[in-house]
């Protein structure tokens, strides 16, 4: 179905690329509404720095209404999509019916647990900023129990174990270890932080493994020179809150675990089928058009694309879902001048991860490069992709701060209120 002026175009998810497809269409005859179930974007790459209390949430959050808030043909609207008729060309959601001429499904990840109840039911994630508060939560309140706690539950406390050392889990530990290491024996003197156990559990033989060779390599030195235990081909068979137990039949008592070991799409009831769902993702063509249907398109990590490059669907990442946005919104606006469309082709930026301060690795197509240099490329490039001029001030000053003094001043928990949670 080709697009026409005063067609509804309904994007469901204001991740990088629903917000990228606002942006490519400010200037379009289309009426635009975005659907989130939350009111503000947020800039999932730094949630590890939220967790482990080195930003503040507002610092990498931004509200749609603000930053759209001078779009003409712009609409937000704040609900959850329960399903889609497809048929009837209508979005059902907790907040009435929405009609659409177009839809856009850009909802992203969540959480895969693989069929594991257990450990999705005593785990933490780190898919939102709601889990990204809850881990910095547990983490603070740990300490502050350990004071007091019996003698038999102080080994629990003091050990955090991570599931999964792709670039989040890598991420994490190496901020946690700086937190061990510079930060919290200021704040808890009376606490023996030598007994603070950082564990990452990896089912690969590397960390990083879909990095270079030498990009796993150092991201294992860093993380083992920060303190953090690497345990590498070790699987997680059960954990009960309180207990783990690995493949190789170790024990490890602990009362945090936070799960970073896979993802799965968040597909919504009513759009696909077994023949167009490859992993849990939308089959698209090399337009983002759903397979099966008309219109309705995906892109970003809830799309399955397949290309000569990329046989088996390209990378679940931010540029991707950007790149996707930025060539279907090219495509809507040949459409609605009745040009030809163009096929996608990702071109491969490269890849990176930072492990602490001055430890990053980066991988280009041609230059691979590590440590103080590949940190501040890193950051550069980070602060970059933040939204507003206000937010990367904000971010720069912490960061600036912290590199100098080794402290942060944003250790707050905050729990919600009881009679508030639903």
């Amino acid at each position: 179905m080709n697009f026409r002026p005063k067609d509804h175009v309904v994007i469901v998810g204001g991740g990088f690329a629903g917000m990228r497809l606002v942006k490519e269409l400010k200037t379009t005859p289309l009426r635009i509404t975005l659907i989130d179930k939350q009111n503000y974007h947020s800039f999932q790459p730094l949630f590890y720095q939220v967790a482990s209390a080195r930003l503040e949430p507002a610092s990498i959050s931004f509200p749609f209404r603000k930053v759209f808030q001078n779009y003409r043909n712009f609409e937000f609207r704040m609900a959850e999509v329960k399903s889609v008729d497809t048929g009837n060309n209508m979005l059902i959601t907790n907040n009435g019916v929405v009609h659409y001429d177009h839809l856009i499904i850009g909802t992203g990840c969540t959480t895969n647990y693989f069929g594991n109840e257990e450990i999705k039911k005593n785990s933490l994630a780190m898919k939102t900023m709601q889990e990204a508060i809850e881990i910095r939560n547990r983490i603070l309140l740990n300490f502050e129990a350990y004071q007091t706690a019996p003698f038999e539950a102080k080994e629990a406390l003091m050990n955090i174990i991570i599931v999964g050392a792709g670039a989040t889990g890598v991420e994490l530990a190496g901020s946690f270890a700086e937190l061990k290491n510079d930060i919290l024996p200021k704040d808890y003197p009376n606490v023996d932080f030598s007994k603070l156990r950082i564990i990452l559990l990896e089912g690969s033989p590397f960390t990083l493994s879909v990095m270079s060779d030498v990009s796993k390599k150092m991201s294992r030195k860093y993380l083992e020179d920060l303190g953090v235990e690497v345990k590498t081909g070790v699987i997680l068979n059960s954990y009960d809150g309180n207990t783990a137990k690995l493949n190789t039949g170790e024990t490890i008592r602990c009362s945090t675990l936070i799960w970073s070991a896979g993802v799965t799409g968040n597909v919504i009831q009513g759009v696909g089928s077994p023949d167009n769902l490859v992993r849990n993702r939308y089959v698209v063509d090399r337009n983002n058009l759903v397979k099966d249907t008309k219109n309705v398109y995906a892109v970003g990590d809830i799309a399955y694309m397949e290309t000569p490059d990329y046989p088996k669907g390209h990378p679940q990442v931010a540029n991707v879902a950007i790149t996707q946005a930025k060539n279907l919104a090219d495509n809507i606006k040949k459409m609605l001048k009745g040009k030809k469309t163009t096929e996608y082709e990702y071109r491969n930026k490269g890849s990176m991860a930072t492990i602490g301060k001055n430890k990053a690795v980066v991988d280009l197509k041609f230059w691979k490069f590590q440590g103080l240099f590949a940190w501040f490329v890193w950051m550069f490039l980070h602060l970059m992709l933040i939204l507003s001029v206000r937010n990367k001030l904000i971010i720069f000053i912490n960061w600036a701060w912290s590199y100098v003094t080794k402290d942060t001043s944003l250790r707050l928990i905050i729990n919600p209120d009881e009679k508030n949670v639903h």
